[in-house]
């Protein structure tokens, strides 16, 4: 069914939440999770300094995927299940179903973040691409999954 799951996680509960659900499944299946950490250096078109602003945000990134990954690698402890950790840069979406892509990933089990109103509108929802744009089935869990 799935040999390969893959969770993007930005350290949040709700991302460990899907992550927790990941590694159940894979548990029971026999399969590997592969935890991602994407290092949004996107920037916009009206930054005057595109390099020194992302030069930055790779470096704040870095250690925001050390500590979400960390945290990943801490609950998959508790389960028999392979890990696999990365970290990839870049717009999130993109570089999630890139990663999906090169890694033969089957299965993808992501949190949804709930933005909503006028910040969803202009901001958009990463969980929405990848569920509009990814090559495999899309799993999302919401905030209320990890409460029961």
């Amino acid at each position: 069914m799935y040999d390969t799951i893959l969770v993007p996680t930005d350290g949040s509960d709700r991302s460990l939440t899907a992550l927790r659900h990941a590694l159940e499944l894979a548990e029971a299946v026999d399969a590997s999770v592969h935890a991602l950490y994407v290092v949004d250096t996107e920037t916009s078109w009206l930054t005057v300094s595109k390099s020194e602003v992302r030069d930055t945000l790779r470096n704040v990134g870095e250690d925001a995927a050390r500590q979400a990954l960390s945290s990943a690698e801490r609950l998959a402890a508790d389960f028999d299940v392979s890990l696999v950790t990365a970290t990839r840069e870049g717009s999130p979406d993109e570089a999630i179903i890139d990663y999906v892509t090169s890694e033969d990933i089957d299965l993808v089990v992501m949190a949804t973040h709930g933005r909503q109103g006028i910040g969803r509108r202009l901001l958009g929802s990463v969980t929405e691409r990848v569920v509009r744009d990814a090559p495999v089935p899309v799993t999302t869990i919401s905030e209320s999954a990890g409460d029961g």
